[in-house]
């Protein structure tokens, strides 16, 4: 199975100091270096999300430095799911503007033979990361 990890997964995987770090790396561990995926909806909302709140301190350079090597990582290399998709792939159950992402990253996932690994228990068909 390959897990297209949504952005706070991602974020929680690559920074140590996350408040789910913990929990995200125990799975990881757990499934002996799973085959994780990443796409550029999450790897720029990794950038954003650590370039941008202040508790991180990163600049985007550092946020960016921190996903390259994230991304070489033995233990979670991740390998990367090219985006073609449009807004006419969005799932029927999105409705509001907060699950926009959310169902566009769980369409891609499905369309490459993927799950979407969140951290969030509210999102259809995807792949809850156990705590």
């Amino acid at each position: 199975m390959i897990y297209l990890l949504d952005v706070n997964a991602l974020v929680a995987l690559g920074f140590i100091n996350h408040e789910f770090h913990d929990r995200v790396a125990s799975w990881v561990r757990s499934h002996n270096s799973p085959n994780l995926a990443s796409c550029s909806i999450t790897e720029l909302g990794f950038v954003r999300v650590l370039a941008q709140a202040p508790a991180y301190g990163f600049t985007v350079a550092q946020a960016r430095t921190l996903l390259l090597r994230l991304k070489q990582a033995r233990t979670s290399r991740l390998t990367f799911i090219p985006d073609e998709h449009d807004v006419s792939h969005l799932p029927g159950w999105v409705r509001a503007p907060k699950q926009i992402t959310d169902g566009h990253l769980g369409k891609l996932a499905s369309a490459n033979g993927a799950v979407l690994a969140t951290l969030d228990e509210s999102i259809p068909g995807s792949y809850l990361i156990p705590r």
